[in-house]
């Protein structure tokens, strides 16, 4: 054996010894977590892996290493949420506050009109995450706390569908408010505006109930399915109760023909804890949670997503529902979110990582009604495409 031979026997034996370098399985890994996907029927504590921005694989026990690894035990690991009532197109900074809270998709509703949607539509598109907006059937947007259809000429369908055209990546719809105080006695004439706007595009419209100038029998006919009643909980006048609080019968058939009532939080009049108590002991509960969020809600009774879904906690909902309203249940109603509110393999990799924490919570309606909670979610990590959003 010559020197040269002796040493190439010495370096390969060296490197032999070396580990080999190789890539991460995965991106991403989740472990330990309860997963709780309404979409896919799961609630289990599970390990979930992502790579190249999806779902690759939810499983009792993940092998493999990862780029990095979230250590959830003792946290609830959900679908990204998904806030169909907001009015985070008004500020640049509302998308990425959203996030902060687990919303990886949100719908301005109706801030803008024909008027200002531009600027609504330049947020949506430059936001971290997916956003979308409903135009106003009022070319003016909300005007608050005036109210912007006590002149029905504001409802000018040619500049609504105008507007649409112009942003169809962005607008998923038409809303219509149809309290006294903001559309009088208009409140009938506003809807089949917002109808006629929509019906081109085959877009849903949202309608804004409460203390409306015409009775929900009035209302209702002019909905058709896939059309959304936000604030759904609002008391009288004109609510979804009678005077013995029991629930009008037109409310439980719109809901059967296709008609999406959503909570909408809010901070003014949208709800009150004794219309929620008498509809939800009917089994009237929500099919999509959402907020009413705006920059300034960390003040209000709404503070985040994760605490307006703990108000249903407090009144028996199960948790699985709960989620399911906040995220797969709301994916449906646009198309625009088709892919999301769900962990299933190939989706892309949006999720919420929530605590729920036991002890003492005080929740408040919008008339300053208090009640005590024993549980609350808190937000506790998001992922968006597949990536850690950072806390701030």
């Amino acid at each position: 054996m010559n020197r040269r031979q002796f040493v190439g026997m010495g370096a390969a034996a060296l490197l032999a010894q070396v580990p080999k370098a190789r890539a991460a399985t995965h991106d991403l890994l989740i472990k330990g977590g309860r997963v709780i996907d309404p979409s896919a029927g799961l609630d289990a504590i599970r390990d979930v892996a992502i790579a190249g921005g999806k779902i690759v694989a939810v499983e009792a026990d993940i092998a493999g290493d990862a780029s990095q690894t979230i250590d959830a035990r003792g946290k609830i690991v959900a679908p990204g949420l998904i806030d169909i009532h907001t009015h985070a197109g008004r500020s640049k900074e509302g998308p990425a506050l959203l996030l902060q809270d687990g919303v990886t998709g949100w719908v301005d509703a109706g801030s803008a009109g024909a008027d200002n949607i531009d600027q609504i539509a330049a947020v949506a598109r430059t936001g971290p995450q997916v956003g979308r907006a409903l135009v106003n059937i009022a070319r003016t947007g909300v005007i608050s706390p005036g109210g912007e259809l006590h002149d029905i000429n504001a409802a000018n369908v040619a500049l609504a569908q105008a507007a649409i055209a112009r942003h169809r990546d962005v607008v998923v719809g038409v809303k219509a408010r149809l309290s006294e105080n903001v559309a009088d006695a208009n409140d009938l004439e506003a809807l089949r505006r917002a109808q006629e706007a929509a019906a081109p595009f085959n877009l849903p419209v949202m309608i804004h109930i409460g203390q409306s100038f015409s009775p929900m029998r009035a209302i209702l006919p002019l909905l058709k399915r896939g059309d959304i009643v936000t604030h759904m909980y609002a008391p009288a006048p004109n609510g979804i109760l009678d005077d013995k609080g029991r629930l009008f019968p037109d409310v439980a058939a719109a809901r059967r023909r296709g008609v999406i009532f959503d909570f909408g939080n809010g901070v003014l009049d949208h709800f009150d804890w004794a219309t929620v108590e008498r509809a939800t002991k009917q089994g009237f509960w929500p099919d999509t949670i959402s907020t009413d969020w705006n920059v300034t809600s960390k003040t209000t009774g709404v503070v985040d997503f994760p605490n307006v879904m703990s108000k249903f906690i407090m009144f028996g909902m199960p948790l699985s529902q709960i989620i399911a309203c906040a995220s797969v249940n709301a994916a449906r109603v646009f198309p625009s979110f088709d892919d999301r509110g769900t962990l299933n393999v190939g989706a892309p990799a949006d999720v919420a990582i929530l605590e729920l924490r036991d002890g003492t919570f005080e929740f408040v309606d919008n008339y300053k009604g208090t009640r005590t909670g024993g549980q609350r979610l808190f937000p506790a990590a998001t992922v968006l495409a597949g990536k850690q959003v950072q806390r701030t």
